[in-house]
């Protein structure tokens, strides 16, 4: 049960106080929680990404003003990932508040890297929805940005364009091309299975709960596999 006390208690852990706290609640709020009734916390995730995007690229934008355009999409897709928010959630200690179903809950949904990164971009919405942009940004920085290494200006590649590259580099040009192979759970927290091919030759294979992060997976065994040889 998510009592007043355990709401005013997380506002002050990311230290913004609602002028409504049931914008909190709301956010907080997985879908298994409140089954097909549509009050859970998922439109609100879809608006708090988009903040967070729009505030890392004026980041970026404004820091690095002479890096181009494909090159600050890159470093903005390392902030804006699961693995950047699952670390931020964990920093406010937000799983301890989450409204879930039992089962979710039973099956250890609080320390789930979807869950808690889908519930952080919801609080991101709830802050923009309550106080306007600029807490939101307050929020972004103190949250994900100062978790990060923003002195340099190109962060380190993602798996899959490092494993195209030394695939280019070795080959002559082919391109890796990945395939799903795998889809289980519910709808709320699917775990997806993708390979790296090429060739026909299966390089490597990863799980995660969207495509993109199963197939990054893929790809960073691929590279384990091709180091070692």
């Amino acid at each position: 049960m998510l009592t007043r006390e355990h709401l005013t208690e997380l506002q002050n852990r990311i230290g913004y106080t609602f002028q409504k706290p049931e914008l909190l609640r709301r956010a907080l709020m997985h879908s298994s929680y409140v089954p097909g009734d549509g009050g859970d916390n998922e439109r609100m995730e879809f608006l708090g990404d988009a903040v967070l995007e729009l505030c890392v690229s004026e980041e970026l934008f404004y820091r690095f003003p002479n890096m181009q355009e494909g090159e600050l999409t890159k470093n903005r897709a390392s902030i804006v990932c699961e693995t950047a928010l699952y670390s931020a959630a964990k920093e406010i200690g937000l799983g301890a508040y989450l409204l879930l179903g039992r089962g979710e809950d039973a099956s250890g949904g609080r320390e789930k890297p979807s869950i808690l990164s889908d519930a952080f971009e919801a609080v991101i919405a709830a802050i923009f929805m309550d106080g306007g942009l600029e807490p939101a940004k307050a929020f972004i920085h103190r949250y994900v940005l100062s978790l990060l290494d923003l002195s340099k200006p190109v962060f380190e590649k993602d798996h899959k364009t490092r494993l195209q590259e030394l695939i280019h580099a070795k080959t002559h040009g082919k391109q890796v091309s990945y395939r799903l192979v795998g889809e289980t759970g519910p709808d709320h927290d699917k775990t997806f299975t993708m390979q790296a091919v090429l060739d026909g030759e299966v390089l490597g294979e990863g799980k995660g709960h969207s495509k993109q992060s199963a197939g990054q997976a893929a790809a960073q065994q691929a590279l384990s596999r091709l180091s070692a040889k």
